[in-house]
């Protein structure tokens, strides 16, 4: 029996717009950027300023934004 695979996330810069950063999620070399309408496909760049995060540090980044943390759970996976 095989593993399913990680979902890592990450953080971009606090920009003025975005004070906290966006959160990023990575599954299979693919970025998507958590945004109003779900997650978003950004490509296969991990933008260069972006840190990656803990699941705990995404989900402290998710209740502060006031965003659900099931969100974390529904990152789209290409397989």
């Amino acid at each position: 029996m095989t593993r399913p695979e990680v979902v890592r996330f990450l953080r971009t810069e606090p920009s003025m717009a975005f004070p906290d950063g966006r959160l990023l999620a990575a599954h299979r070399g693919e970025i998507h950027v958590l945004a109003p309408d779900g997650w978003v496909h950004l490509g296969r760049d991990k933008p260069a300023a972006a840190t990656w995060l803990t699941r705990e540090a995404a989900e402290d980044w998710c209740e502060r934004e006031g965003w659900d943390l099931h969100l974390l759970d529904q990152v789209p996976t290409r397989d």
